[in-house]
C-alpha cells in the first residue's frame, strides 16, 4: 500500500529473491520511461523501495505520481 511520507508516495515491495525483484524493476523502468516520469528507488536483495514525487514541480506529489503508482500496482496484481 502506498503511503504519503515526507512529501512522497512510498512503498516497499518484497519478492521471493533478487531475480524477481530485478524483473519487477525492469518492468517498472519500461513503464516509467514511457510515462517520462522516473522513480527514486533502491534495491536490496529481494526488496525494492520506491519513492515518487515530481521533481520539476518542486518535489511534491502530483497526478503523475498517482498514475505511476497505479501502473506499478497493476504489475503486482
Amino acid at each position: 500500500m502506498w503511503k504519503e511520507t515526507d512529501g512522497k508516495l512510498q512503498q516497499t515491495f518484497k519478492f521471493k529473491d533478487f531475480s524477481e525483484a530485478f524483473a519487477f524493476m525492469t518492468r517498472v523502468a519500461l513503464i516509467a520511461e514511457s510515462m517520462q516520469h522516473h522513480p527514486d528507488w533502491s534495491n536490496e536483495y529481494n526488496k525494492v523501495n520506491i519513492s515518487l514525487c515530481t521533481h520539476d514541480a518542486g518535489d511534491v506529489i502530483t497526478e503523475k505520481d498517482y498514475k505511476l503508482a497505479k501502473a506499478i500496482d497493476k504489475i503486482i496484481s
